[in-house]
C-alpha cells in the first residue's frame, strides 16, 4: 500500500485477547484484489469493453451476484455474461496456482494459534472456490471454520457471514475482532457487534468511512502487535 494509513483513534489498545478472530480473505489474507481486477481488465479487453479503472476497483469486497448484476446495467446481459465467464477463468487459474499471501497474514496466524484463539474467515467468495484459494494458498490449515456467501441469505454488508462465522466458532459475536480491508467488509463487521479493525489495500477510507467508528492501521503486523500487547 502506498499511503499510509494512521490507527484511529490514535493510541487504540484493545483492552483485553479477543476471544475469536474472523477474517475477510480478499485483500486482507490474499492479493486476490489484484489479481482479481486484472483478469476482469483483461477479460474487458479482449471484448474491446472500454472500461475505465475505478468502476472495477468500485467492485471491491462485494459478492459475485452484486458485481455480476452491476456489469450487466453497464454493459447488458449477453457482454456481462461472456466478460464475467472469462475473467472467472483467468482468475481460477491464478487461484489454483496459488495466490501471493498479503504482507504479515502467516505471523498473524501463527501467534494465533500459539495462542489458542480461534480462527474463521468470513468472505463474499462463493463456498468452492474459497476453500480452494485458500488451500492452494497454504491457509486453510489455520481456520476452525470457513463461511462463504454461498452459506447465507444477504452478502456483505450485511452482517450474515459474520454472525455465521461467529456461531460456528461458538463465540458470541461482541467478543470476536474482525478484520477487513473493504469498505463494505466494515460495514458487515459492524453490523455484527464485532470489534473491526480495517487494514485497507486498494481502497483507501474516505471521511465516510472513518466515521463508521472502527480502527485503521497500515498493516497486518499492527493488528499482530495490537493483539500480543493485550492482557
Amino acid at each position: 500500500m502506498s499511503a499510509t494509513v494512521s490507527p484511529s483513534p490514535q493510541g487504540f489498545a484493545l483492552p483485553s485477547p479477543p476471544a475469536g478472530v474472523v477474517f475477510d480473505m480478499d485483500g486482507l489474507m490474499l492479493e486476490s484484489e489484484r489479481e482479481i481486477l486484472d483478469c476482469m481488465r483483461l477479460a474487458a479487453a479482449e471484448q474491446a469493453q472500454d472500461i475505465e479503472p475505478d468502476y472495477w476497483r468500485a467492485m471491491i469486497g462485494h459478492s459475485d451476484s452484486i458485481c455480476r448484476a452491476r456489469l450487466v446495467e453497464r454493459i447488458g446481459e449477453p457482454a456481462a455474461a461472456a466478460l464475467f465467464g472469462r475473467s472467472q477463468a483467468l482468475y481460477l487459474a491464478r487461484a489454483e496456482a496459488g495466490i501471493a499471501h498479503r504482507p504479515g497474514i502467516v505471523a498473524l496466524l501463527d501467534l494465533l494459534a500459539e495462542r489458542g484463539i480461534p480462527r474463521a474467515v468470513a468472505t463474499s467468495t462463493r463456498a468452492p472456490l474459497a476453500q480452494r484459494k485458500l488451500a492452494a494458498a497454504g491457509l486453510l490449515r489455520y481456520f476452525d471454520a470457513v463461511c462463504t456467501s454461498s452459506d447465507v441469505a444477504h452478502p456483505k454488508p450485511a452482517p450474515d457471514v459474520y454472525l455465521l462465522a461467529a456461531e460456528r466458532l461458538g463465540v458470541s459475536p461482541a467478543r470476536c475482532l474482525a478484520l477487513e480491508d473493504s469498505p463494505t467488509g466494515v460495514r458487515a463487521a459492524l453490523a455484527a457487534g464485532m470489534t473491526t479493525i480495517q487494514v485497507p489495500d486498494l481502497l483507501l477510507p474516505d471521511d465516510t468511512v472513518r466515521a463508521l467508528g472502527h480502527h485503521i492501521v497500515d498493516s497486518l503486523d499492527q493488528v499482530r502487535a495490537l493483539i500480543e500487547a493485550a492482557r
